[in-house]
């Protein structure tokens, strides 16, 4: 499906690919320096990302997904130069705790899918990085820097990327507007707080979600930080506490 990617340029050398077309509007972002292009997220895999990646740069290509899930990591095997954090390599080898006939069930699901799409078909990519991520590395792309940040909460290895001279701040699944997941056994209510109160302290001037509105802005990031502080306070920062609604965002414990 040609017009599966919605193609969006927040400046020269940065994009966002996004997969408007499947209820998680999956957002990936492809930051172009001057010897090699960054590509957060790879999507869900359902078209070939790296068709539209090819239009945007002519510098090799790093992938580094914020987290080893199945709509994170969907084009993974376009780009064999990828990296990935240390608490989530097991997920690369098929520890991956949802099954595959589970994985296709959400692929599919509220979706207007390109028809030669075969759902049978689809797998959970799998693989060895060519390097391992940990908190507070950089990864030089030439004439930008980009600080790994490690987030744990929605899921062990999550990672924020940080450009500190642009302002930009890329959160992945732990920040963006809906309902925030932190309900399944891999996630970590109590480190999802903690990792709100690490990137509140950033001076971002701009927030890049994984998913849903790109209408987002950094005073987000505190009032989530309030919320979850509030909820610890209360005894009910933990799985099964429930859903609780803050209006443009609500968490699922």
């Amino acid at each position: 499906m040609s017009d599966w990617f919605t193609i969006d340029k927040t400046d020269e050398n940065t994009y966002i690919i996004s997969e408007y077309r499947h209820w998680e509007e999956t957002h990936c972002y492809l930051l172009n320096g001057e010897n090699k292009s960054l590509l957060i997220d790879t999507g869900l895999g359902i078209c070939n990302i790296y068709d539209e990646v090819i239009k945007l740069t002519d510098k090799p290509v790093i992938a580094a997904a914020t987290h080893i899930h199945w709509d994170h990591i969907g084009g993974h095997k376009y780009f064999p130069d990828f990296y990935a954090h240390k608490e989530e390599l097991g997920w690369l080898k098929g520890e991956f705790p949802l099954s595959a006939d589970t994985v296709r069930e959400m692929v599919v699901d509220r979706c207007e899918l390109p028809k030669n799409f075969d759902v049978n078909s689809y797998k959970i990519f799998q693989g060895a990085p060519t390097r391992v991520l940990r908190d507070r590395d950089t990864i030089d792309i030439g004439g930008r820097i980009i600080r790994v940040l490690h987030t744990p909460g929605h899921s062990p290895g999550h990672m924020c990327f940080w450009e500190k001279e642009s302002g930009y701040l890329f959160t992945g699944d732990l920040v963006y507007k809906d309902t925030l997941f932190a309900y399944y056994p891999s996630t970590d209510p109590k480190a999802y707080l903690n990792s709100l109160e690490k990137i509140s302290l950033l001076p971002a001037k701009k927030i890049f979600p994984a998913h849903h509105s790109l209408d987002i802005r950094p005073e987000i990031i505190i009032r989530m930080r309030d919320a979850f502080g509030d909820l610890e306070k209360k005894g009910l920062l933990h799985h099964g506490s429930g859903t609780f609604d803050y209006g443009d965002w609500s968490v699922w414990l």
